[in-house]
């Protein structure tokens, strides 16, 4: 769940990108997972989605490798997008396999927040595919 306030807008890296929608501080916890909030899948429940539900579900998830479940965002943080240098990072400890995000710098309002996706995403390779050559 999203615990700041965000906008979506059009993202030069990919589609539609979450944007601050006021200052955020180096250091606030962004993003947590909330039990009850952020809905849980498990290969099972994925495999069993009729097409296009599956692939479109499969875009948003992200799959834990603690848990061994997809989480899916269910606010906008599914919009975030990947940056090698991003402006966020995943936390996690030992007792909370799921972690949450943090400003990892002083974030601008309307600036686009973004995540390195391999620091979480067991299903990474999925998501790093390069994009279709135009015809």
């Amino acid at each position: 769940m999203l615990l700041v306030k965000t906008i979506l807008k059009p993202s030069a890296i990919e589609g539609l990108g979450l944007f601050a929608a006021e200052p955020i501080a180096k250091g606030t916890v962004t993003w947590r997972f909330v039990e009850g909030y952020d809905p849980l899948f498990s290969q099972a429940d994925i495999d069993a989605l009729p097409e296009p539900a599956r692939s479109d579900t499969l875009k948003y998830v992200y799959l834990n490798v603690e848990a061994v479940v997809y989480v899916y965002c269910l606010d906008n943080a599914r919009f975030m997008n990947h940056a090698d240098d991003p402006n966020t990072g995943s936390v996690t400890t030992p007792d909370d396999s799921f972690g949450y995000d943090v400003a990892l710098r002083d974030i601008a309002a309307g600036e686009e927040m973004t995540c390195d996706y391999r620091e979480f995403d067991a299903d990474i390779a999925a998501k790093m595919l390069p994009a279709p050559a135009a015809r």
